[in-house]
């Protein structure tokens, strides 16, 4: 398979955005009791994800959901392409709430 290296990167960035998006949900918890944090959904549609959601782990599961049936089905460029966006979105915004939330 052409994309195999490809694949076992995207995996191990999935993995990393799992356990950060766990971290990241326990810190929109406290924020919330706090009385912050009051929004409806993190990403918009213009950003490829069809989840709304107020914590990261929807959007994580998402994300793992396509990833596995682009492993199963026909994997093209285009549908590759468009998991590394959303992965990269997920990623920068993981890491910009956690360097703005300590």
């Amino acid at each position: 398979m052409p994309y195999t290296k490809v694949l076992e990167q995207l995996t191990e960035n999935l993995q990393l955005a799992y356990r950060q998006a766990i971290d990241a949900d326990t810190r929109l918890d406290e924020l919330q009791k706090a009385g912050m944090g009051k929004f409806s959904h993190i990403f918009s549609a213009e950003e490829g994800f069809s989840t709304r959601s107020n914590r990261f782990g929807p959007y994580v599961q998402e994300l793992g959901q396509e990833f596995a049936s682009l492993k199963s089905a026909e994997l093209t460029p285009e549908s590759l392409e468009r998991v590394v966006r959303k992965l990269g979105v997920l990623l920068q915004t993981l890491q910009a709430f956690k360097s703005q939330s300590k």
